[in-house]
């Protein structure tokens, strides 16, 4: 069964958060809310974790998994941002955007999209996220937590502890997340292309495009 922590959304207890990243440098898969609902995540160095996560989401190899960046300049050590991308990926992060760019060689091979080399990157605007990335030290392997023949996050801790309680190892609730997914823009070949559009405004990309 998955161990139910209660964090509070805006001042996340130390001792939870420690907890929680213990986990994760134990392999373990976490469920956790975002600010664009909850997401799967687990350490990127945890080979099981990307199984499972895929497994929970009744997805293929193809998936594109996203990268939980703590700040910028964690984002940049992860994928290339090339000059047109950079100023409009900096002046939308955090925020709830997720952008494809092209891997560096920080990334492992099996976190790719396996024939474009892309990956996913994100800075979410959620306390509790920022805190788990300080404490963590590097990015989370992640991907938005959409199950099987739905087609939003859950947004409850309690319905993701209900409906996937012998699937992951710890729920954090910090009370309702924003029920809208985050928008995601392709950007790996150098023009911004909207992938899915999302709670994150998509007007300032259209006029790039």
């Amino acid at each position: 069964m998955a161990r139910f922590l209660d964090v509070h959304p805006d001042n996340p207890q130390s001792r939870l958060i420690s907890q929680v990243v213990d986990a994760l440098r134990d392999d373990q898969l976490v469920a956790y809310p975002t600010d664009s609902g909850y997401a799967l995540g687990s350490r990127i160095g945890n080979k099981d974790g990307r199984d499972r996560i895929l497994r929970i989401r009744g997805l293929d190899d193809r998936h594109h998994f996203t990268l939980i960046c703590k700040d910028f300049a964690q984002l940049g050590t992860m994928v290339h941002v090339d000059n047109s991308a950079f100023r409009a990926i900096k002046h939308a992060t955090p925020g709830p955007y997720t952008f494809i760019l092209p891997a560096t060689p920080e990334v492992p091979r099996r976190l790719m999209h396996p024939k474009k080399k892309t990956v996913g990157v994100r800075i979410p605007e959620h306390a509790v996220v920022q805190a788990l990335l300080e404490e963590l030290g590097e990015p989370l392997l992640s991907s938005t937590l959409i199950l099987p023949g739905e087609t939003e996050p859950e947004v409850f801790g309690w319905n993701v502890k209900e409906a996937l309680d012998h699937q992951v190892d710890i729920v954090i609730d910090a009370g309702e997340t924003p029920a809208e997914p985050t928008t995601v823009i392709d950007w790996s070949d150098g023009q911004p292309e909207i992938i899915r559009e999302g709670a994150g405004d998509v007007s300032g990309f259209l006029a790039m495009d």
